[in-house]
């Protein structure tokens, strides 16, 4: 009985309409968001190759003092002056060095000239630079190379032998490059000089590939050479006829 009673007690609960409790919401996370992290950028100077060469800093400078150029026409003058007048300097001292006659005093000559020098040096002595002047460098290189004692001095002096010959033999194959070039230059330049259409001809230059800095060599001298003069007219004029050329050259 007793057990019948309660089925019956908790069926009459239900029976009631008594509410059931209502189910537990479910908890809802916000979904986890992922941090952004902001790309970082190191080592920029990564160039394992040594493609891009050394850093060299300065451009901001060098960027101010172009620009001060362009807008200040005194300053321009007072640099090109500057130019002309160191150009001059270095030219009174190379013309008071005393030329050696021996292949061992040019030897020393060479070795005492300094690098900015060395190319016009080499186009001023030209003709000493010939076969049995390199023949004298690489004994002296032999000598030193089989020596049985070789003393800091020697190998010092080894060292310098052997990049001054590099330097020679490099730059007598460029000047005499350069002055196989000049002939067909001068006839190419004074086309260009003399031509009424001077966009026309340059293009058709460059469809044969007749620009070079052969011609940009020697209009350079042509313009120099005026402003000695003070042809101011064919100054401006060959400068401008320069500045064509450098929109097409090939180097």
């Amino acid at each position: 009985m007793a057990s019948s009673s309660s089925s019956l007690g908790l069926g009459a609960i239900f029976q009631s309409g008594c509410p059931l409790l209502p189910p537990r919401p479910a908890v809802r996370r916000a979904p986890t968001r992922r941090r952004a992290v902001a790309t970082k950028i190191s080592c920029i100077g990564w160039d394992p190759e040594g493609v891009l060469g050394p850093p060299q800093g300065g451009h901001i400078v060098r960027l101010e003092f172009r620009r001060r150029l362009e807008r200040d026409s005194d300053a321009r003058e007072a640099f090109e002056r500057q130019v002309r007048e160191e150009h001059e300097r270095r030219r009174q001292e190379r013309e008071a060095r005393v030329i050696p006659d021996t292949d061992a005093g040019l030897v020393e000559f060479f070795l005492d000239t300094e690098a900015r020098e060395i190319e016009v040096e080499i186009g001023r002595l030209r003709p000493r630079l010939n076969q049995p002047f390199f023949d004298y460098i690489q004994r002296e290189i032999a000598q030193i190379k089989f020596s049985i004692t070789r003393t800091a001095e020697m190998e010092d002096r080894l060292i310098e032998l052997e990049a001054m010959q590099k330097v020679l033999l490099e730059g007598v194959e460029a000047y005499d490059k350069l002055q196989n070039d000049l002939v067909s230059a001068k006839e190419r330049l004074t086309k260009i000089l003399q031509s009424s259409d001077k966009k026309s001809t340059l293009l058709e230059m460059v469809e044969r590939n007749e620009l070079n800095m052969s011609i940009l060599t020697l209009l350079d001298e042509n313009i120099a050479s005026a402003k000695t003069n003070n042809q101011e007219e064919a100054v401006a004029f060959m400068e401008n006829v320069r500045s064509s050329i450098l929109k097409y050259i090939t180097v």
